[in-house]
């Protein structure tokens, strides 16, 4: 069975690469993008990753004193 490669596996990989082929790679990691789906399912999101206001419709209000 082959080990799962990691992000940290293939950094020096993706370093090595030229400009053109950094393109051709970002093209097909983009073409064979689907859902983010298993990728959430595998690392859900941290607790940080989105606020939450107390209020969060509070900053709307701001600024329309002077209006009218």
């Amino acid at each position: 069975m082959s080990k799962l490669l990691t992000a940290d596996d293939i950094l020096p990989l993706v370093a090595c690469l030229t400009p053109e082929e950094r393109v051709r790679l970002l093209r097909l990691v983009a073409s064979s993008a689907g859902g983010d789906d298993a990728i959430y399912a595998a690392v859900p999101p941290a607790p940080d990753e989105f606020t939450r206001d107390e209020e969060p419709l509070a900053w709307e209000a701001e600024g329309w004193e002077q209006v009218g």
